[in-house]
């Protein structure tokens, strides 16, 4: 309570306050589009750079804040321009441009202030520059920031989709007649600017920690840039109000205070977070073992009771599970409808998905050896990763791909998809006759059949097939049909 006392109270403890917020807020915003864009090493080689632009300044016009800012800005601007030149002209690697030439800049800045301050009477402390002094913020520094601030944030709400477009899709933005370097460096300035609003509350050495924590924060959190905005701006204030008590109530420089709040709170969202946090992706990935180890007692189960050697003690021993673990999972099927423990067999619920399994199983092991060029000793585990993992659609497109096989590598029949006959045209083999059944799978196929002039209860030969096409004979008569229509054809058994 007294910390917020003394912030409500004193007057520099305001100021700091309020530039804490208007920096946070910035830093934080601007942030996303650094991380974004793959720019985290230039915004730390910006917030470096600026140090001689600081020195020339004083020089120039002695210990004025607007000084500072126009030296320091345009240090940056020299430095981007630096960085690039070198990494477009020079056969020199982009991450080393960077160190290159931000670490001369930065020794120049720290040369410059070493040697202006042995002059008497003067005053300008490295430390402040590099780890900021918040709380020695002056109503000039405050109005300097808001302004900084204010042009910053506008600048990214007008250009949000040019910004939008730019770092998501840079070819797209060239072809919309978007100039992307133009908005790179743009960027660069705006990075420049919030650079030097940041020197008295964070400096040089932390304003990287107030530019790229809170957005990557944010980037955990939500998917949607305009959201990632907000959540980024709120976790830039969060950080430095926080880290300002934090600095107050035990006596610590305010800077490193906020930097650190700002881990603390990225790493409370790579644990927590709804979506991509650790503790989410383990209870997902439990989840999906727990589901795996559901299919293969179903899929076991099936092919046991195939061979009627069917029991669940060789089931479980098949599954290589302990009796915990095996009643687990047997109760949940129980449960969903796939299995009758009374019976001690698959309901057709569960033989409909062994089905299913089986199918995905054996076509994946077809698209491996034919596709991959994998042999049959290679196959399996991984077309029992397969099976699990990708879904019905991905697996149909295999199947067409495939030409819609009828046996796997190993010579087993591989079952046909739920909702088409067992016994489809599309498998016929070249030249091979079969009788158009007279029942179909639902009206409309038999309807299109008798429009065709394709007759039920009469023979057809495969005359040719592709994967898109076929073509039979019946009666003299050639017809070409669709491979997903043919797939639908069902033949006498």
């Amino acid at each position: 309570m007294d910390v917020f006392q003394i912030i409500l109270s004193e007057e520099w403890a305001l100021r700091a306050l309020s530039a804490s917020l208007m920096v946070g807020l910035t830093c934080g915003v601007l942030g996303c589009f650094i991380v974004l864009r793959n720019m985290a090493m230039i915004g730390d080689a910006l917030s470096h750079a600026v140090l001689p632009g600081v020195v020339v300044a004083f020089v120039v016009l002695g210990y004025n804040i607007l000084g500072f800012f126009i030296g320091s800005v345009l240090a940056g601007l020299v430095t981007a321009i630096g960085i690039t030149w070198i990494q477009q002209n020079v056969k020199t690697k982009n991450d080393a441009a960077i160190g290159i030439v931000f670490t001369a800049m930065f020794s120049l800045g720290v040369m410059g202030i070493s040697w202006i301050s042995k002059n008497e009477g003067v005053h300008l402390d490295l430390k402040d520059f590099l780890f900021g002094n918040v709380l020695g913020v002056s109503n000039q520094d405050l109005w300097l920031t808001l302004a900084i601030s204010i042009y910053v944030l506008v600048s990214i709400a007008v250009f949000y989709r040019y910004l939008f477009v730019s770092t998501f899709q840079p070819t797209i933005a060239q072809t919309m007649g978007i100039s992307v370097k133009v908005i790179h460096y743009f960027l660069m300035l705006l990075l420049s600017f919030v650079v030097v609003a940041a020197l008295q509350t964070v400096g040089v050495i932390l304003v990287v920690a107030m530019l790229i924590t809170p957005a990557s924060t944010a980037l955990l959190l939500s998917d949607r840039l305009h959201k990632v905005l907000i959540i980024a701006g709120i976790m830039g204030m969060l950080s430095a109000v926080l880290g300002l008590f934090l600095a107050i109530l035990i006596n610590t420089t305010p800077g490193p205070a906020m930097a650190v709040v700002s881990t603390v709170l990225y790493l409370l969202a790579a644990f927590f977070s709804p979506k991509k946090g650790l503790l989410f992706r383990t209870i997902q990935k439990q989840k999906l073992q727990f589901r795996i180890k559901q299919e293969d007692f179903i899929k076991e189960a099936y092919k046991l009771s195939q061979k009627e050697d069917f029991s669940l003690e060789n089931l479980r021993v098949k599954l290589d599970l302990k009796t915990g673990k095996f009643n687990q999972v047997m109760l949940a099927l129980q449960q969903r409808g796939y299995f009758d423990r009374k019976n001690q067999a698959l309901t057709e619920k569960g033989n409909e998905e062994a089905i299913r399994l089986t199918r995905a199983h054996r076509l994946w092991e077809t698209y491996l050896v034919q596709e991959m060029g994998l042999n049959e000793a290679q196959i399996h585990d991984e077309a029992e990763r397969l099976e699990h993992l990708l879904p019905e659609e991905i697996l149909n497109e295999v199947d067409r791909k495939l030409g819609y096989p009828t046996t796997d590598p190993h010579g087993s029949p591989i079952p046909g998809r739920k909702g088409l006959p067992e016994i489809s045209l599309a498998h016929l083999a070249f030249g091979a006759f079969g009788k158009i059944a007279s029942r179909q799978v639902n009206e409309q196929i038999a309807s299109q059949l008798w429009q065709l002039g394709i007759l039920p209860d009469k023979e057809i030969q495969m005359v040719k097939r592709d994967t898109e096409m076929v073509e039979v004979s019946q009666n003299g008569k050639v017809f070409q049909l669709p491979m997903d229509f043919a797939t639908k054809v069902g033949l006498e058994g």
